[in-house]
């Protein structure tokens, strides 16, 4: 019999494979990304309400809350947006590489949300990974829509993690997200009654094959993820967590080169640059929790 944390670290890279597989799946489904993410988000919150309703999850927020999840709903549907443009326009590789650069962002973005002063050696890494990006445009000038979409992603999943970081202070991630899907679903729906065709029956008709992805993406990969990581957490410390999804994109890279070998395998600067983007985000993790574990270490000596 595998004990309770075993079995939460076994769960743990279960959710960062799946998180690696939402690539794969955004390569699978032939519909274009804005449309893909308006499913993703519908079906997601219907998941959600219904696990809400199970779990009798209370849901009661006011005005001022709703506002700020909203806010942080455009931008999570606007990072998945920009994440599965960037895999349509170039390839999962070169989408999951520019994703890495999050950690970048977040060293700017965690000092204005904390209103902490930006620490040197995050300066340093955001230095190296622009390095890691230099490296890869040097040979893969043909995806420069695909690296700038990547980018944009990275930036606004960063801003969306800052943000959420908040909002877990006072509220449950089941409420939150439930709120912040809701939102990217009306945002989209917007956006395409105004800038789309509008939802006409040839626009919601699905093949087989795209409607099987969608249930996957957006009950496994979006519904339950977002769930399960909240309860993986109480048995894992933050540190284990964060540092094991900064795997995502190498387990992401991996899967794509067995599955797409033609379309996946790329230059080998590509790889070069890859790795230093990869190695600088993984030394971040590893450097920015060990403090935080030392400090909590040293709190609780002197609380003893």
């Amino acid at each position: 019999m595998l004990n309770d944390k075993l079995k939460s670290y076994l769960h743990l890279h279960f959710l960062v494979f799946i998180a690696g597989f939402t690539a794969i799946l955004g390569k699978l489904i032939t519909i274009e990304a804005v449309s893909l993410v308006w499913y993703r988000m519908v079906i997601a919150s219907i998941f959600m309400f219904v696990y809400i309703k199970i779990a009798k999850v209370d849901i009661s927020i006011n005005i001022k809350t709703l506002i700020k999840f909203s806010v942080a709903g455009i931008i999570i549907a606007l990072h998945w947006i920009t994440f599965f443009a960037a895999i349509d326009v170039s390839n999962i590789s070169i989408t999951l590489a520019m994703f890495s650069t999050g950690a970048f962002f977040a060293s700017f973005i965690e000092p204005i949300v904390y209103k902490r002063k930006i620490i040197w050696y995050e300066i340093l890494f955001g230095i190296v990974v622009i390095i890691g990006i230099t490296i890869i445009l040097k040979t893969e000038m043909k995806h420069i829509m695909g690296i700038l979409l990547g980018i944009s992603s990275a930036f606004f999943s960063s801003l969306f993690a800052v943000l959420n970081g908040k909002f877990l202070e006072k509220d449950s991630a089941t409420k939150i997200s439930f709120y912040e899907f809701i939102a990217g679903v009306i945002f989209i729906s917007l956006f395409i009654l105004i800038f789309g065709e509008g939802f006409s029956l040839e626009y919601l008709q699905l093949s087989a094959k795209d409607f099987l992805y969608l249930l996957l993406l957006a009950s496994i990969c979006t519904a339950y993820a977002f769930i399960a990581s909240v309860y993986v957490m109480k048995q894992i410390s933050p540190y284990t967590v964060v540092l094991t999804y900064n795997l995502e994109p190498i387990y992401g890279v991996i899967l794509a080169l067995i599955i797409f070998p033609k379309t996946e395998t790329m230059s080998p600067s590509f790889y070069y640059g890859a790795f230093i983007i990869l190695s600088t985000v993984l030394l971040n993790g590893i450097i920015k929790n060990t403090k935080a574990f030392k400090n909590k270490n040293t709190q609780n000596q002197k609380i003893v």
